[in-house]
């Protein structure tokens, strides 16, 4: 006697973004990041510059939320089939991205609150010093943001110009050179033209700046974290579809996201003339943006109307 199988009808639950360049570039530019941060601390304490040591720190920021982009990407690899996860490890690069926007929220505050300080008590500038490193700042950070934008045509499992965590590492490094080319500008008004008082106020600028991109990322991470619903027009399209044949009622509808680029969803459906659950996902093909649909078919009986159905259920990738 043969035993069957039911491998046709299982499948995978794996929704993590495995972007193998984009690590690598991220590591690239830890490391790029880092060197530039140690030479800044050393040039501040020698020179005796707040402004380049206060630079070196914030640079060190930057350091840790590029930390936590290898991370992600190395949990999400290793924890791919790792059954513990019931949908995988697809939110571990969101919520690196996550992590990475409160970063950037710290910084913005910080640049904030120090600008705003130095316009009530300025501190001397050595411009000549503070500019050469702003500008190998800048360097540095333009080649890290060539390397990161590279890293998005890198292979990627399932949807990599999704990576959340990607994106939050692009984005600590435009912070960075923004604040460098915000930094130069107002040092070479304030070494030739005596304006000391751009260099505080570009600093404001910077942070609000960096306070907007970083409430973008968490309002494209959060909702994921939080298991956030899709809109209500592709809900309703999807409750019209199933509505839209023979009898058929949606009573139960539930979609959410899985990782970035996948949702999920749990459909309950009551009909006088029931089919295969089967019949029901087919007529969901359509849907794209769904990965993983669970269809539960109540017959309503009309001999019994007040006794509870008998569910049939289905699931399917």
């Amino acid at each position: 006697m043969t035993i069957p199988t039911i491998d046709d009808w299982q499948h995978d639950h794996d929704f993590a973004v495995i972007n193998e360049k984009g690590e690598r570039r991220s590591l690239q530019v830890l490391f790029l990041t880092a060197s530039t941060m140690v030479v800044e601390v050393i040039a501040g304490s020698v020179y005796g510059s707040m402004a380049l040591l206060a630079d070196g720190w914030h640079m060190a920021t930057h350091v840790a939320a590029f930390m936590i982009t290898i991370f992600a990407y190395r949990f999400a690899r290793k924890n791919a089939d790792n059954p513990a996860f019931a949908f995988g490890a697809g939110k571990v690069s969101v919520l690196g991205g996550f992590a990475s926007a409160i970063a950037l929220a710290v910084v913005a505050l910080v640049m904030l609150v120090e600008s705003v300080s130095r316009i009530f008590d300025p501190h001397a500038i050595q411009f000549n010093e503070a500019i050469a490193v702003a500008v190998l700042g800048l360097t540095v950070n333009l080649v890290s943001a060539l390397l990161l934008q590279d890293g998005h045509h890198g292979h990627a499992h399932h949807h990599h110009h999704h990576d959340h965590n990607l994106r939050a590492a692009y984005l600590h490094v435009l912070a960075d050179a923004l604040t460098s080319l915000l930094a130069i500008i107002a040092l070479l008004s304030g070494k030739y033209f005596g304006w000391h008082w751009l260099d505080p106020v570009m600093g404001m600028v910077g942070a609000l700046v960096i306070t907007r991109w970083s409430y973008g990322l968490l309002r494209e991470t959060g909702p994921v974290l939080l298991d956030g619903s899709i809109d209500e027009d592709y809900k309703r399209s999807i409750r019209e579809t199933i509505e839209g044949e023979g009898d058929n009622r949606v009573s139960d509808l539930h979609v959410w996201r899985l990782g970035p680029g996948h949702y999920s969803i749990i459909l309950s459906l009551v009909t006088r003339h029931p089919r295969p659950p089967g019949y029901y996902k087919g007529l969901l093909a359509g849907f794209e943006r769904l990965s993983h649909i669970t269809v539960e078919v109540n017959p309503c009986s009309s001999a019994a109307p007040g006794a509870p159905p008998a569910g049939q259920v289905a699931d399917r990738a």
